[in-house]
């Protein structure tokens, strides 16, 4: 297995506006904390199947605050508020599952994880 260093990225950081240092600051502690999470649950697994498991519930986890910063951008438009921050946070996690796929023994194992959760769930093709 390969070790998994997610980082934030520059040009998210260079977007954000001058007073934003408190955000680049909480968004390099938010990865710092995410990758100390990799390292265990990857150390912990027995095998790449079980490490999968582990960085695909991550992986959910960022999809559901991008699912929660998005519906923050239009709610901040509407009270007349910049929601640079929320887009920012929001292109954060997305670029965050983005460097997980790049990896290519765990891509290929994501997505065996992801299939069988949706069979394990009941899901099938059929019922779409």
């Amino acid at each position: 297995m390969d070790d998994i260093n997610l980082g934030v990225p520059g040009p998210l950081l260079e977007s954000l506006p001058d007073d934003g240092d408190g955000a680049r600051q909480d968004m390099h502690r938010a990865v710092e904390g995410y990758n100390a999470r990799l390292e265990r649950a990857i150390e912990a697994a027995e095998n790449d199947s079980e490490a999968a498991a582990h960085v695909l519930d991550l992986i959910e986890h960022f999809e559901a605050r991008i699912e929660q910063f998005h519906a923050f951008v239009p709610e901040l438009r509407a009270w007349g508020q910049s929601p640079i921050f929320a887009i920012a946070w929001r292109n954060l996690y997305a670029d965050l599952i983005e460097q997980l796929y790049q990896h290519e023994w765990l891509a290929t194992q994501l997505d065996r994880e992801r299939n069988a959760r949706l069979v394990e769930d009941g899901i099938r093709l059929s019922d779409l």
